[in-house]
Parts: C-alpha cells; structure tokens; sequence
C-alpha cells in the first residue's frame, strides 16, 4: 500500500521529522486510498475527524501528535492507529506491520480496536528516542527549525510537553545540530526552554548554551535566532549571563517568555515552578540587554478567580508600560494533562475590556475570549 502524509502548514514540523524515516511516503493535502498519517492538536481535531469520516476512501488511517497521544479512545472512532507520543520508531515498524500483515499488538506505544472484542488495545508504551540517532529534517524534501531538546522536567498542569516527551531532557549534540545547520541561513530553534540546552532544565548550564552558540557563529553567512519563536525560555533562566550569551552571538532583539500568570496562587497551583518576582526580574533583565521581552500569559485557568485576572492585568500593563510586548492565550484544556476535564474560569468583564484597549493599542496580541479559545502547550 502507498504511504502519504496528510499534509498541513500546521503540522509541518512533525512531519519534516518523521518524512526521512518513511522516504516512499507522500505528501497530499486530502485523504487518498493507501496509509494515510495524520498529526494533529486539538484545536484541529473536530476538523481532521469530519475529514476522515467523509473520507470515501480505501485508507487505513493512522493518527499521531498531540490530540490523538491524549485521547487514543476518542481518536480510535474514526482511525484505524494510534501513535502514542513519538513518533521516529513506532510509526515505520506499524506501517511494516500493516504492509505485511503482521499482528500489531507486536508493536510498542500504539493504540488499535481489537477486530474480533471491538476494545481499545494500548501496547506496552516505548522509550523515549534518542535525538541524534535520527535527522531534523530531510532537506530535499520538508524542512523545519532544528530541534535541540526535547522533553521538559516541569510538570505544569496544562501543558502535553512532559506528557508527550517525558520529564528528562535530552538534547542533540553540537555537531548534530551544526550539521543540520549547513541547510539555513536563518538558524531557528525546537526546544521548550532554549536557554536549558544542555541542563536537566532546572539547573542552568549557560557554558554548554555557549558552546553550542560559538560553534554555530563559528557557521558563516549565518543568523542565529535564540530562545525566540518557535521556541521560548523560562522567567527564572534569563540572567545577566543568559542575556550576554543572545548580545553576543545571537541576531534576535526579542526574547520569548512564559510567565503564564501574575499570580504566585496561580503560579503554584499550576505547578509552573516559578513566580512572578522571577517574571519581573526577566523582563528587567531583558530590557537591561535592550532585549525586547515577549511574555506569554494564560487566562482562564481553573480556580482563577478576578482578583487573580487582575494580578495578571497588573502585570501585563507593567511589561506594555516597560515596551514588551504580551501574547495573551485562553485556557484550552488538553487531553492526557491534569486540566483535561476542566472548565476554564471565566475572564471578568472588565479585564476583557481592558485586554482589548492594550490590543487596539498594538502591545497585545492574542486570544482571552471563551469562545474564541487559543491552544497554549509550550513551555
């Protein structure tokens, strides 16, 4: 059976890593008669469900990435395979299995319906790859940032990351990721904590930061964007030192930062294993650096009460007033966290409105409706 990827610009870094270990495999932007994958989070699950439904085709359907990891059961009503979590070794040895008609149950870190019983089956659970046993992209055909570390040791309450990953980071090596570097000119970087590259991700290990940083400024004809999107860093790792680190090499002005609520309550109760002093000492630092502080906030997380939104408010008008900028995100509660079952709290009105007056202004950018909910799974 042919193989193809069910493409999309939103999935797109999954599949620039999984397309090198299945290079028969192509990519179509509908669903056709062979093995389609599928990688998706769910905010796109309604969709990619509708579309499978409706298919008409002779598909098995295999589905993978966030939503389906959290939700195998609910996935499983409409495909065939479940990858759980990552993907680079489970997903060629299913198709194998597939192709040659041998029992899936064989393979780790899947879920399946049982064909005879009708039950979910969820295999023995795989471990985690090891970065440099597999390429960030094949550049010949879809490319992506690099990615340098995977998993993350927080376990905040909303966030698939640690889920997904697992808690112990592991990161590619130096000459990994300068290999993959050869293919850009603009260095853009995977992590959930660029600045805990090389660390456990609780302890800062800024000297490997640097090694890594001064073998790609080493790279010529080469831009280095550091700790900003696609990936961003934790309040608590922006120091002097950090902040040097991104003046030196790096050619990014901002810095992208997770401070995800201006209430320590909140802080605590989310598990995000920081405060909001470590918030406020990041933004300074930034601005110190003549670094541009871009800070992430969450609303409507569960137990938020108005004097907690409030706090929030404080602290995203302190970060405008300074001129950093704020992403505001409401809560999407994701299946396979704490929060996957709970009801987000409702942003007061007057919050709402003054949330709108800082966008119309051009300082805040975002989405802290109810029913306009934005997805929030980094770091």
């Amino acid at each position: 059976m042919d193989v193809h990827f069910r493409y999309s610009k939103k999935n797109s870094y999954s599949f620039a890593v999984l397309s090198p270990l299945l290079p028969e495999a192509g990519f179509v932007d509908k669903p056709v008669n062979g093995i389609m994958i599928y990688s998706f989070t769910t905010r796109q699950a309604a969709k990619v469900f509708m579309e499978v439904k409706n298919a008409g085709t002779d598909s098995i359907f295999i589905a993978g990435g966030p939503h389906p990891s959290g939700a195998p059961e609910e996935t499983l009503e409409c495909f065939d395979y479940v990858v759980i979590g990552e993907g680079e070794e489970t997903l060629p040895e299913l198709i194998t299995a597939i192709q040659e008609g041998k029992d899936p149950k064989k393979v780790s870190g899947i879920a399946y319906r049982d064909a005879e019983t009708g039950k979910v089956v969820i295999t023995p659970k795989r471990s985690y790859a090891d970065l440099d046993s597999y390429p960030c992209f094949n550049p010949e055909k879809l490319r992506a940032p690099i990615e340098i570390s995977r998993g993350c040791p927080w376990g905040c309450k909303y966030c698939q990351t640690p889920r997904l990953f697992g808690r112990e980071v592991r990161h590619r090596s130096i000459d990994s990721i300068v290999k993959n570097a050869g293919h850009y000119n603009d260095l853009r970087f995977i992590a959930s904590n660029a600045f805990g590259y090389g660390s456990d991700g609780i302890h800062p290990r800024f000297d490997k930061v640097e090694k890594l940083l001064s073998a790609l400024y080493k790279l010529p004809d080469k831009k280095i964007f550091f700790g900003t999107f696609p990936s961003e860093v934790r309040p608590e790792f922006v120091t002097n030192e950090s902040a040097e680190l991104v003046r030196k090499y790096c050619a990014n002005d901002t810095l992208s930062l997770g401070a995800q609520s201006g209430s320590n309550r909140i802080l605590k109760e989310i598990r995000r294993g920081h405060t909001v002093g470590d918030s406020i000492s990041a933004v300074e630092c930034c601005l110190e650096h003549d670094i541009v502080p871009a800070v992430d906030f969450i609303f409507g997380l569960p137990t938020e009460t108005e004097e907690d939104q409030e706090k929030s408010l404080d602290l995203v008008r302190w970060i405008c007033k300074k001129g950093g900028t704020v992403r505001a995100h409401y809560l999407t509660p994701l299946p396979g966290t704490p929060y996957a079952s709970a009801v987000p709290a409702e942003v007061s009105d007057g919050v709402r409105r003054e949330l709108g007056k800082l966008a119309l202004g051009g300082k805040l950018t975002g989405y802290w409706e109810k029913h306009r909910n934005s997805e929030k799974k980094s770091n």
